[in-house]
């Protein structure tokens, strides 16, 4: 191979949801930008949208710098070998591993393929900025560009949170209250939660990129002065709040239990997300030691959401 130093090279194989995870850090040992995840999904509005489909296997991809044909080669051979191993304990299924090139030219906009206009819950409509979508009379079209930023609502635990946010909308939760997110990403969450009747958001990231993703997101739905977005975690000091959405990992959770519970108002409630589901166990100890009495429970495969009241 010998591709110049302004080109990479894609790593792509398929695997079932529940391997996904083991793959994801193959892939990440010889990628140290990280990888992304593409649920599987059926195309429906006659090509125009998408539906996750739980049932169809998962795309994981990585990308390596192509300047070095050596560490390419070396690069795809670790990993062909670590997923022949990862076949060998009899995991779910996984594909072949493929490989493309992708020139720097196109870099910036090769990842934007492989999001669709995305329907999720009853009403909400997620929208890449450059993709077209006619909506139905009652859509809430959240207009996003993720940019290097985690949330698209392809992931389960994104797609969650959407759902448990709309849930809350509907129960009148929402209504006029304020709401915090945690590890806000693109801002998806915050956004939903104002198209669902919040009056105010605040975003917290500790990841910069996050927080501009988060701030052009809300500029580009119309809300930017509904939602304030700075880097950092919790304690925010701005409590409290009537809603809290924390997107994380179930480490994270176990950690800030404590720091979410005295951000939420007697009586608010915690949408926590990220949770695998042998880890759930640890997850509502940590919330049970902290005031939070866990109400209603979202899974998507092996992912789970946890909707918890604050103890008053």
């Amino acid at each position: 191979m010998t591709e110049p130093a302004t080109a990479w090279v894609e790593l792509a194989v398929e695997a079932d949801l529940e391997a996904v995870e083991a793959v994801s850090e193959i892939f990440g040992r010889v990628a140290p930008g990280g990888t992304s995840v593409e649920p599987g999904f059926e195309l429906v509005e006659e090509g125009l949208g998408a539906r996750v489909d739980p049932a169809r296997p998962a795309t994981v991809r990585a990308y390596v710098p192509a300047d070095d044909p050596a560490t390419v080669e070396r690069a795809i051979a670790e990993v062909t070998s670590a997923l022949g191993h990862l076949q060998v304990f009899e995991l779910r299924p996984i594909g072949e591993l493929t490989t493309r090139v992708v020139d720097e030219a196109d870099w910036a906009e090769a990842w934007k393929e492989h999001f669709p206009v995305l329907r999720v819950g009853r009403r909400l409509v997620i929208r890449p900025s450059w993709r077209r979508h006619r909506p139905a009379d009652d859509d809430l079209v959240l207009a996003l560009d993720p940019g290097m930023a985690f949330g698209t609502g392809l992931h389960p635990t994104t797609r969650l949170c959407l759902a448990g946010l709309e849930a809350l909308g509907e129960r009148g939760v929402l209504d006029d209250g304020r709401v915090l997110d945690v590890g806000c990403g693109s801002g998806i969450l915050a956004i939903a939660a104002i198209r669902l009747g919040a009056a105010a958001a605040i975003g917290v990231d500790t990841d910069p990129v996050a927080v501009e993703a988060t701030r052009a997101n809300a500029e580009r739905n119309g809300i930017a002065d509904r939602i304030e977005v700075r880097t950092g975690s919790t304690p925010t000091g701005d409590g409290p709040f009537e809603v809290v959405v924390a997107n994380l990992i179930a480490s994270l959770l176990v950690r800030l239990a404590g720091d979410l519970r005295a951000e939420l108002a007697p009586g608010g409630i915690l949408l926590a997300s990220g949770i695998f589901s042998d880890r759930e166990g640890e997850v509502r100890a940590a919330f049970d030691a902290a005031g939070l009495h866990v109400t209603e429970r979202l899974a998507d495969g092996e992912w789970v959401a946890l909707e918890a009241l604050a103890a008053g």
